[in-house]
């Protein structure tokens, strides 16, 4: 009876010890998920500040007169044709990778395959080669493909894909053929190594269908990327797309769009002449406002209708959510959250049953939801940090319900144990955390100091969650993820300066302002953006002239409350070798954040 009792206890302790390391998991992929969000938020917001850009920056940089037509234009590709790219770069006879003939044969492709395994290199005039063939192939690709599965025939469907999960995949489930089809569900080799390689496969393997998503990989893909179709319609039955629906998803208008003029999510149409232009550019994404003065080149009937591009919007950014009805996706900035009546209704009136999307890390793999109507596979393993999440596909017959099949990447030939996960995972969470509320620490000290009315140093639990959540907005357990962030007296109040004591963004000038420091480091990543477009000649260096003219709009735009000359003075000290201009990516890099414990371990 003794031993029963002992084993009950270790049984219930046992259960308890792994719930609150599930728990523990699931708090920092929050953190992961809440920041990834954020972040694609401030990509979309990017689409208003061009809009801002494009009404002020031509009257203030008049000699630039070819903005517009590198934001809102034809992309390389369009101006030149394959002969006159492929034509500049000849294969040297020292060159030793695979070499391809084009059109491409079944012999080339083993070829193409067998030299990745080996770690060789293709040429840079066969991936181009490469990406002409399959533009050519994709051209003649409907919007939407059919297809159909039978007894002899299985379809497997991937979602977000990374360089090691793909090897993974094909290692187990096999390489694409007639009998073993593949849909790629978008984000396929956004990150990890070899996602060239990856996409090289993808691209020249037949019966490996490939779906439009949101994120670019290189310059030169762009134009084949627009070509990519929207979604695939499975036995007529099931709708494969990347992100999810609305109310209002056309599948008959999408059917029909010219997916090819979709450039990106950050480039909404511009409105012609006689077209809505009163719509908020503070609230919403896609409305986008080019004066008359300003000359397109021509540009503006290459493309989608702001309709259009909604519409392809939802579909790429839509998620899925219990609560019924359809309300704008606030976490990302784009597409919507749709509930399960959203999800019938859709399906119903396309003669539709199921819904299989991507776009979600899930922490097995794949998630099922709305009564079955949809279901999520992300196949993308330790997505967020070694052991974060499993990667899984589907695989698809005739008649048969969807088998599942889950996996999980390691560098390790053993599985570490759990807690060890567990605690690597929460680090990282919680050091990009803390990465977050450097970068407005200024706001948040001032948002203590106004809670703190006794100017004690001290708040309450309470109160410093409500200042945590209404400066960052990342809709995070701010009460349970407090150990993790800040020290407390022996009455449970909260030391609110402690929030920073073992993290700073290290100055690359020690006279500028901290508040000027922040603001850079928080928006650093829609400044390269902005400047790499300005950068005309991609020399990387921008004038000082070109630097104040941004600047100031970026000012006026997001309504920084920072001094000019203090940018300025930055700036010139920046300007090392005084010539008037700046590398303004070094410029970026110059402001890192420095962690406690990374000095310790260097010291040690």
């Amino acid at each position: 009876m003794g031993s029963l009792k002992a084993a009950l206890v270790i049984q219930n302790w046992y259960r308890g010890y792994s719930a609150r390391l599930k728990a523990r998991q699931r708090y920092a992929l929050t953190i992961f998920q809440s920041i990834e969000y954020a972040d694609e938020q401030g990509q979309l917001q990017l689409s208003n500040f061009f809009s801002f850009m494009l009404e002020n920056y031509t009257h203030i940089h008049e000699k630039d007169p070819e903005l517009v037509a590198r934001l809102f234009g034809s992309t390389l590709q369009d101006c030149k044709d394959r002969q006159e790219y492929v034509s500049c770069i000849d294969v040297p006879d020292s060159y030793n990778g695979p070499r391809l003939q084009f059109p491409l044969t079944f012999t080339d492709i083993d070829i193409l395959v067998e030299a990745f395994k080996q770690q060789q290199i293709l040429h840079a005039r066969y991936v181009l080669e490469v990406l002409f063939e399959t533009k050519k192939v994709l051209k003649h690709m409907p919007n939407f493909t059919h297809v159909k599965t039978s007894p002899s025939k299985e379809i497997t469907i991937c979602g977000k894909c990374q360089s090691r999960a793909a090897k993974l995949i094909f290692r187990s489930n096999g390489l694409p053929s007639g009998g073993n089809s593949y849909i790629f569900n978008g984000d396929f080799v956004d990150r990890g190594k070899h996602s060239i390689e990856i996409l090289m496969i993808l691209f020249v393997i037949p019966q490996s269908y490939l779906q439009m998503h949101g994120k670019k990989i290189l310059q030169i893909l762009e134009d084949v990327y627009t070509w990519l179709p929207i979604g695939t319609i499975i036995d007529n039955e099931i709708l494969v797309i990347h992100g999810g629906i609305s109310e209002s998803t056309d599948l008959n208008l999408l059917h029909h769009i010219e997916r090819n003029k979709m450039k990106s999510v950050l480039m909404p149409p511009i409105p012609l002449d006689g077209e809505d232009h009163d719509t908020d550019l503070k609230t919403k994404v896609g409305a986008t406002i080019i004066p008359r003065e300003v000359k397109t080149n021509g540009s503006l009937s290459e493309q989608l209708t702001k309709h259009e591009w909604e519409q392809v919007i939802d579909i790429l950014w839509s998620d899925p959510r219990g609560k019924r009805g359809c309300y704008p996706n606030t976490s990302r900035g784009g597409g919507c959250y749709f509930g399960p009546d959203i999800t019938s209704k859709v399906l119903n009136k396309y003669q539709l049953k199921m819904l299989i999307r991507s776009h979600e890390c899930k922490p097995e793999g794949y998630e099922i939801c709305h009564d079955g109507k949809v279901v999520t596979v992300f196949s993308a393993s330790n997505y967020y940090e070694e052991g974060s999440n499993r990667g899984a596909y589907i695989k698809l017959c005739c008649d048969m319900t969807p088998r599942f099949f889950q996996y999980q990447v390691t560098r390790t030939t053993c599985s570490r144990p759990l807690y060890q996960r567990v605690n690597a995972i929460e680090s990282s969470a919680i050091r990009i955390l803390k990465e977050r509320m450097i970068s407005r620490k200024t706001d948040l000290i001032r948002a203590f100091q106004l809670q703190d009315r006794s100017k004690s140093g001290k708040l309450s639990m309470g109160q410093w969650a409500f200042s945590m959540e209404n400066i960052l907005g990342l809709n995070l357990p701010w009460r349970s993820l407090s150990s993790h962030l800040v020290t407390t007296d022996k009455n449970g109040n909260i030391n609110y300066m402690s929030s920073f004591q073992d993290i700073h963004i290290q100055k690359p000038v020690k006279e500028a302002q901290s508040t000027l420091i922040e603001t850079l480091y928080r928006y650093r990543s829609d400044l390269q953006i902005i400047f790499n477009v300005i950068d005309s000649d991609h020399s990387g260096l921008i004038s000082m002239e070109e630097f104040r003219a941004m600047w100031k709009l970026f000012n006026s735009h997001y309504s920084i409350h920072i001094d000019d000359f203090q940018v300025d003075e930055l700036a010139e000290r920046m300007d090392l070798n005084k010539d008037g201009s700046i590398d303004f990516n070094e410029f970026l890099k110059a402001f890192y954040v420095v962690h406690k414990l990374d000095k310790l371990m260097l010291a040690s």
